[in-house]
């Protein structure tokens, strides 16, 4: 779980790696082995990203996935430091729930819902992963949700 910071402009931008996976095809001439990575960037202001990179090489992947991510980014609305209201999303197999917390009760989440919180910029919010344990889904489910509220809010 590499975690890097980079300035864009005036922006300072955190970028985690949240999945790396190893991936095989059976060829005729042997395995061909390649990876995919999925990468989570933010500036844990209230702007966050995700993105997924496939390629020969796992340097290649991350450095692919962190692009997409920085071309994903969007507005996520801070109340304080929580969110402004619960909610639950699906996503696939995935389903979060994300609720408000009070001040100081810190961010109580599992998993990759609480690298993307992190990254976002938010520390007191309760989460809840109720459906698959699949990272990926469970990452893509949770940007959903701060995506839905971002839409409502218009941030």
């Amino acid at each position: 779980m590499v975690r890097r910071e980079v300035r864009i402009g005036q922006e300072k931008l955190t970028d985690k790696v949240l999945v790396i996976n190893r991936v095989a095809k059976k060829t005729k001439g042997g395995d061909k082995i390649g990876f995919t990575a999925l990468v989570g960037v933010g500036n844990k202001k209230g702007k966050v990203g995700l993105g997924y990179g496939k390629a020969k090489d796992l340097k290649s992947a991350i450095d692919k996935a962190i692009v997409k991510a920085k071309k994903n980014m969007f507005s996520v609305p801070l109340e304080g430091t929580t969110l402004p209201r619960r909610i639950r999303v699906k996503q696939g197999a995935g389903k979060v729930l994300l609720m408000p917390a009070p001040k100081g009760a810190g961010l109580i989440a599992g998993g990759v819902v609480r690298n993307i919180l992190e990254l976002a910029g938010f520390t007191d919010v309760s989460a809840k992963i109720l459906g698959t344990s699949n990272p990926t889904t469970n990452a893509k489910a949770a940007i959903k949700a701060l995506k839905m509220l971002g839409e409502e809010n218009g941030a």
